[in-house]
């Protein structure tokens, strides 16, 4: 890898396309709880839910990818290309176990947990609906996050783009055929937006095995060459990736937490915070484009020797995000009534939810800066760091969002002030990390 490397038109080039991915992840997301928005509060709340419990068990198949990419950068900055083919076949092995243990678990355990933990028996019966169809695309899920942990690994990001659009139409289609019973279609509800996710699934998935037979690259990279298996590259795959997922079963798994707290408030409470989770998806668009980007780099980085870049590298992907995020407030803060009835046609939920979007709006310059960070770490490969770091700050911030929320009964865009909580801690251990921790070594 050249200095260029770090150029801002070095990062637009490889951050760009997963942007514009992520663009068409949040037109899935926009639409799901847009239309079930129209269906009622219940829906809403119920599917929200249960797609942030599915997204908890989904992480941690994204953590196996992220390690596999970290790798995969490592070896491309290292030139060492035979290599990044076999990473790749070893992590879809050790995807298929992952998947089939998820899918169990999520069909025969997940009704046990909404009813648990569920104040409203309808939300909870809505819940169980959308989950009995929804894990049925969790392997396909795991395996089209191998193929983007390869495309991002190798900086090849631009097929991205066109396979999250592919995701998004499918999914938009499905919803509405599926969701409303349109153009023949059986009207299914909350069970059809879960139906439609799994067919963008399978239908990306498909793609991108279709295009990676037919990628020139595919010989340089050595890929689809299934030959003997080599134990000591599954355990430096594992060895990288549990960490992260754990880490990231944690950071998700604190958000359905956290909405389960909130659903305490009331179903109101809940659906506002729903549709404001929604509207943050929007706005961190960019932000977790540059992530993902800026973990690549930097493995890339170190891999070539260029170490000595990362500050650099780091605060010019800070200035870019922030840049990005204040292009979206703005949008968003021209006619934020407007915005929010996307999502629903309850014109009662607009006053709470414009409050809480405030808060939102604030908090969000601050994750830009600490998630950049964070994922620098990530970056340099020494996933326990991250896990530890992500472990007590999710402890600190749960703690205070239940004694805001059960304790103090505070109202709901004070509840979500705790984001300011999480978002500092996690900024100032991962800018310690970077300046103080010994990470220039650490060999993946």
């Amino acid at each position: 890898m050249q200095t260029g490397a770090i150029s801002y038109k070095h990062i637009l080039n490889i951050s760009i396309p997963i942007v514009l991915s992520g663009v068409a992840q949040n037109i899935v997301n926009v639409t799901d709880t847009a239309f079930l928005g129209r269906l009622g509060e219940i829906e809403l709340g119920a599917a929200g839910n249960a797609g942030l419990f599915y997204f908890v068990f989904v992480m941690l198949g994204m953590g196996m990818s992220t390690g596999s990419q970290i790798i995969i950068g490592r070896r491309n900055g290292e030139k060492n290309y035979a290599q990044v083919g076999a990473i790749f076949n070893h992590t879809l092995f050790l995807m298929i176990p992952l998947g089939i243990i998820m899918f169990l678990l999520l069909y025969y355990i997940s009704p046990a947990i909404f009813e648990s933990f569920t104040n409203s028996d309808s939300i909870s019966k809505a819940s169980i609906s959308y989950m009995n169809f929804r894990s049925s695309g969790i392997l396909f899920a795991l395996f089209n996050f191998v193929f983007i942990s390869y495309f991002v690994g190798t900086t090849r990001t631009n097929i991205l783009t066109y396979s999250t659009l592919l995701m998004a139409l499918t999914n938009v289609f499905f919803d509405y055929v599926l969701i409303f019973g349109e153009l023949g279609f059986p009207e299914m509800g909350v069970k059809g937006a879960a139906l439609a996710s799994v067919f963008a699934e399978i239908t990306t998935l498909l793609f991108f095995i279709i295009y990676s037979r037919w990628d020139s690259n595919k010989v340089k990279y050595n890929m689809f060459r299934f030959g003997r298996l080599n134990t000591e590259l599954f355990g430096r795959i594992i060895k990288i990736s549990a960490p992260v997922m754990m880490q990231n079963t944690l950071a998700l798994g604190s958000w359905f937490i956290f909405f389960m707290i909130l659903e305490k408030l009331g179903e109101s409470e809940l659906a506002v915070s729903h549709i404001i989770r929604s509207i943050y998806m929007v706005l961190i668009i960019p932000l977790m484009g540059l992530n993902v980007a800026t973990n690549t780099l930097v493995s890339n980085l170190i891999g070539a020797g260029k170490s000595i870049y990362i500050g650099d590298l780091l605060k010019k992907i800070i200035v870019l995000c922030v840049a990005f995020t204040t292009i979206l407030l703005g949008l968003i803060w021209i006619a934020p009534e407007q915005v929010i009835l996307l999502y629903t046609n309850d014109v009662s939920l607009v006053p709470l939810s414009i409050s809480t979007l405030k808060i939102i709006s604030m908090t969000i310059y601050l994750f830009c800066v600490a998630s950049i960070l964070f994922n620098g770490v990530i970056g340099t490969g020494n996933t326990k760091v991250t896990m530890a770091m992500e472990f007590i700050n999710i402890l600190i911030y749960l703690t205070t969002t239940y004694y805001m929320t059960v304790i103090l009964r505070l109202r709901l865009e004070l509840v979500w002030c705790s984001e300011f909580i999480y978002f500092s801690v996690l900024g100032i251990m991962a800018f310690w990390y970077l300046k103080k921790g010994n990470w220039k070594k650490k060999v993946v």
